[in-house]
């Protein structure tokens, strides 16, 4: 007998799934979100072609209490977890009408029935593979309100938190008088009201009363590399092969980093909530996990699970573990004051920027050892990091920044890291996807820091393959090779090889550039098991850094929506530019003060570089998800093109002009 999909073992009655209407339509839930990423249009595919109908007679609903609980959407599963369950489940429905009209038996099939993992599926299905214009585009496109911060219910009141001005601040008083309604719970301090623009300065007259408590918290900001290896640690140990390298082989080191970077959605985070009499708790949230968000809401203020309910809407800007869920707690604690009413709670720029959980900064040892032909004989790696995970519900806290300011203020732990099984966090990727012998990789995750981190896109990847693929071509150069070459002679994978050779010859590897330009190349297969992805940036460096083009070859096994899957590995490869040439999050001892565009500024429209994506398809492949299989390679292809250009190795992110400068002054 088969299994059921992960999933669907989870939620397997079908009506959780799939409901059928009679005028033939089907409704869709899933527990996956639609964050921008074009899942919600996959996995209609997904259902059209397993149930044979048309893609226009499936209606996909938001993740809500009445959906599956698939966890959070996160780690570029969606399309493998949340696909393989659909494919299922909308096969169990087609068997179970055997061929009826769904318009017309409707009625007569029970759907409340456990799904049979033995169904005969789907091989004849037509949308599957196609690219299909996105289902939530055109709302988007035509200034339709779609997403929480339009959203707009009955007698809707509207919220603002005014936040400490620093971390660990305590609100010693405050003094404004208004004839709002002004809620304060310890250091928690809001203001609600009718009028939206009243209560924005309501809330500023409130934070200019209001007297703080305030201390030095935070750590050097130009050493962030001793505050990371200060500790005290979990050590994690994911590759110990008990070698000592060879003695007469050439050693070599080096160091790379990366600060810690915002999420920087262009809309900030916002939450509508509506407490009952009875403590029953609506929630409507842009969370990545609704049911996780629920539960963690309900174990911050001691209600029960059951009374509260939170439904997914679409926010502007949202992705990874930024202030949503943070927001939606906001509007919770506010609602609180004025039971049956909904209260929406939108963050400042500057709150959203300063407060919401930052990707860790991460600092990373390599030391290797080439023999006389020059390739890898043995390998070392040691990389420092806060963890990357503080979702709602993590280490069995909720999780919830607010609730840390309350009088009876929680008291939450460091930011722990996924498991192993779940593609690890600080140490993601921190495995060569090559053939190293004598391998020795160990992380040190932070077990105490005054900065809270959680998930950003590719969690540790980003510098793990950062850091790996710069020192491959710092091997490349002292063995006296071709970086392409020098990978392929370490590569045995013909995946990984296929991707690396595609870029390549697409974006006229060994050509001969201007001066001050080069190429740089960067690759790797996501947590090790997932999509393929090699990356050729082209990069002008002279007054500035200027990446002018990444060239992408991408397989992520069977394609669902091939332009889907272009405009994820696109999106994820600029934003990847952006944090590796701009971003960094800028603070003193006391407060975070990148708090708007011009001190976190991130890549423009006209810096944006021409993107060349090329599916490289292996339908014979379980599907791999597109969302996180980039980020690591542009930022390692971008800094080899950058030393390939003015023969400086820039090893600490944001590769700006300042660092290039800096490590010039280095050399000399």
């Amino acid at each position: 007998m088969a299994a059921l999909p992960k999933d669907l073992a989870a939620n397997p009655i079908l009506s959780r799934w799939i409901t059928v209407h009679r005028d033939g339509t089907v409704d869709l839930r899933v527990g996956k979100v639609e964050l921008g990423q074009g899942i919600l249009t996959a996995l209609a595919q997904i259902a059209a072609d397993e149930l044979g109908v048309g893609l226009a007679s499936v209606r996909m609903r938001a993740a809500g209490p009445d959906g599956p609980d698939e966890g959070v959407t996160a780690g570029s599963m969606s399309v493998t977890d949340a696909g393989a369950a659909v494919r299922v489940a909308a096969a169990n429905v087609r068997a179970l009408f055997a061929g009826r009209p769904f318009a017309e038996h409707a009625d007569e099939v029970d759907l409340d029935v456990p799904a049979d993992p033995d169904v005969p599926l789907n091989a004849a299905g037509a949308l599957v593979g196609r690219d299909v214009p996105r289902l939530d585009l055109p709302d988007k496109v035509y200034g339709r309100p779609r997403y929480l911060q339009d959203m707009r219910l009955p007698g809707q009141l509207f919220g603002r938190v005014i936040r400490p001005p620093s971390r660990g601040a305590a609100l010693v008083s405050v003094d404004y008088p208004t004839d709002l309604t002004v809620v304060r719970d310890g250091s928690f301090l809001g203001v609600i009201g009718p009028d939206e623009a009243v209560v924005v300065r309501a809330a500023e007259a409130l934070r200019a009363a209001s007297v703080w408590r305030e201390h030095d918290s935070l750590p050097d900001e130009n050493d962030l590399g001793k505050f990371l290896r200060d500790g005290p640690h979990e050590i994690l140990a994911v590759a110990d092969d008990g070698e000592t390298p060879p003695p007469d082989d050439a050693t070599l080191t080096a160091i790379y980093s990366r600060p810690f970077l915002a999420h920087a959605s262009i809309a900030p985070s916002c939450g509508i909530a509506r407490w009952t009499a009875d403590d029953h708790v609506e929630v409507w949230s842009h969370s990545q996990g609704v049911y996780p968000l629920g539960r963690a809401i309900a174990g911050a203020l001691g209600l029960d699970p059951g009374n509260v309910e939170v439904r997914h809407v679409e926010g502007a800007g949202c992705y990874g573990h930024n202030a949503a869920d943070d927001a939606a707690f906001d509007a919770v604690l506010l609602a609180r004051a004025v039971p049956g009413v909904p209260v929406q709670v939108l963050w400042s720029r500057q709150d959203e920027l300063s407060w919401a959980p930052f990707a860790s900064a991460m600092t990373a040892d390599v030391i290797a050892t080439l023999g006389a032909d020059g390739r890898i004989s043995s390998w070392r790696y040691d990389v420092f990091s806060q963890g990357h995970l503080a979702r709602p519900g993590y280490a069995g806290v909720p999780g919830l920044l607010a609730a840390t300011t309350l009088a009876a203020p929680a008291d939450y732990p460091a930011a722990v890291d996924p498991s192993a099984a779940s593609g690890h966090g600080t140490m993601r990727n921190a495995v060569p996807g090559y053939d190293v012998p004598r391998r020795r990789i160990t992380g040190h995750r932070l077990l105490e820091t005054p900065i809270r981190s959680s998930a950003m896109r590719a969690l540790g990847a980003f510098l793990n393959v950062f850091a790996i693929e710069s020192f491959l071509d710092e091997a490349a150069e002292r063995a006296g090779r071709d970086a392409l070459a020098y990978r392929l002679e370490h590569l045995t994978d013909p995946r990984g090889r296929r991707v690396l050779e595609t870029a390549a010859e697409a974006a006229g590897w060994g050509r001969s550039l201007p001066e001050g330009t080069g190429l740089g190349i960067g690759y790797a297969r996501y947590k090790g098991r997932g999509g393929y992805c090699a990356v050729v940036a082209r990069v002008a460096a002279d007054a500035d850094v200027r990446v002018e083009r990444l060239t992408i070859a991408v397989d992520v096994g069977r394609v669902i929506n091939p332009d889907g899957v272009r405009n994820q590995i696109e999106g994820g490869a600029v934003q990847a530019t952006s944090w590796t040439v701009r971003e960094r999050v800028r603070f003193d001892r006391r407060q975070v003060t990148s708090v708007d565009w011009l001190s976190y500024p991130i890549l423009r429209f006209s810096e944006v570089p021409s993107v060349d994506v090329t599916l490289v398809e292996s339908p014979g492949d379980p599907s791999a998800g597109a969302g996180e299989a980039a980020q690591g390679p542009t930022a390692a292809a971008v800094g080899n093109a950058v030393a390939a250009a003015i023969g400086v190795r820039v090893r600490d992110l944001p590769i700006t002009t300042d660092a290039v400068v800096a490590a010039i002054d280095r050399m000399a």
